[in-house]
């Protein structure tokens, strides 16, 4: 086993740091020798390039010889090292060559297993940093339902439940990601991400849009309906900066690009108030709103809409009103001005479409997005 040798060329290879690649070596080379020599005493091997065979084994002064293995008798231990006492520990070089077919097995055996452990905690020091971050991957296979996403030298999943409908996950294609968790299984670290997950979108904008990471834009709310449809509401701290307009971007590019990651998903960016009356016809546009009763207690707001907008304000299978819910996270009650006045009459009209019941921002998370290939109004 040329050992030495090789050290350097295999941290290059996994990207070990090569202190924590020795360690690992010594710890394999141990476990061969006590293999190697019957030996069930505590062996501590060390790599020292100083030697020919690039190695030794910390051996135990003693007066009375028990176990050569990890043991020397103190005369024989003067001659090797002057001075020493009982009770010390010297290094005596060994071959690793003779140490025969079955020692090599449980080196290889034992340093395989360490080299894995290294790498696992390697994935792990390195994704612990990315947790809620965006990376960009390649999708390499399908697992089950599971996708499957190179991200550096390392295979991160994409389950099923974090999936966009959409979504075709083609070999080969790269996407961005968002790191949701890193599971510890028994097979070791595993790196959970999506594609579904509302703050993609949050740090899909902030990548494309530099005002946020300034502090001079803030994302006060997201929410989606992964592959249809999303609002996002934005604050300016600065007044000579529109909000709008810095994430839209000129003729609409920053904007445009955080949706050619999310295909086909139409994203809508709505100003934040802290007006609440405010901040929920923002929500609900593009439909137009006539008039919001608040109450503060239930946190529940009665809309009223033009007749003409109330498909509008209700959106494709009530996406838009649900989305409005979620970001506001208020419960939102719509009804057109026919609808409106029939009810302060205590009449009903025949031939006007009911309005939809009223829609709460849990209802609205738990609501499944339309079918995949519906267009959001």
């Amino acid at each position: 086993m040329d050992i030495l040798h090789e050290l350097k060329q295999i941290a290059v290879e996994r990207e070990i740091p090569i202190d924590e690649l020795r360690q690992e070596l010594e710890l394999a080379l141990a476990a061969s020798y006590k293999k190697f020599r019957s030996t069930e005493g505590d062996v501590v091997v060390k790599l020292d390039p100083s030697k020919k065979s690039g190695a030794v084994v910390l051996k135990e002064v003693v007066g009375e010889l028990l176990d050569p293995a990890v043991q020397i008798q103190y005369e024989t231990a003067q001659k090797h090292s002057p001075g020493v006492q009982i009770g010390d520990f010297v290094p005596m070089e060994i071959d690793t060559n003779t140490f025969g077919r079955i020692a090599a097995q449980t080196f290889k055996q034992v340093l395989t297993q360490k080299l894995r452990e290294a790498e696992l905690r390697k994935i792990h020091d390195e994704f612990s940093d990315l947790i809620n971050e965006v990376v960009s991957g390649i999708v390499t296979r399908r697992e089950e339902l599971a996708v499957m996403v190179q991200v550096g030298r390392h295979e991160v999943e994409l389950p099923k439940r974090e999936q966009v409908p959409t979504d075709d996950y083609r070999p080969n294609e790269r996407i961005k990601v968002y790191v949701v968790k890193i599971d510890e299984t028994h097979r070791g670290f595993k790196v959970f991400v999506s594609r579904s997950h509302p703050n993609l979108l949050r740090r899909l904008v902030e990548l494309e849009v530099p005002e946020t990471t300034e502090g001079i834009i803030e994302i006060m709310a997201v929410a989606r309906e992964p592959g249809q449809r999303s609002k996002i509401a934005v604050l300016s701290h600065d007044e000579r900066v529109d909000a709008i307009g810095a994430c839209v971007g000129p003729r609409g590019t920053r904007i445009q690009a955080v949706m050619e990651e999310l295909r086909p998903e139409k994203v809508d960016v709505v100003p934040y108030t802290v007006d609440q009356r405010q901040y929920i016809m923002n929500a609900l546009s593009p439909a137009k709103v006539n008039s919001i009763k608040l109450d503060e207690e239930e946190r529940s707001a009665y809309v009223i809409v033009p007749d003409t907008q109330l498909s509008l304000a209700i959106g494709r299978g009530g996406q838009n009103v649900r989305l409005a819910a979620r970001l506001t996270e208020w419960k939102i009650d719509i009804r057109s001005e026919s609808q409106a006045k029939a009810e302060a009459e205590g009449s009903t009209l025949d031939g006007v479409p009911s309005a939809t019941a009223a829609v709460t921002p849990e209802v609205a998370s738990e609501n499944p997005a339309p079918a995949a290939g519906s267009e959001a109004t």
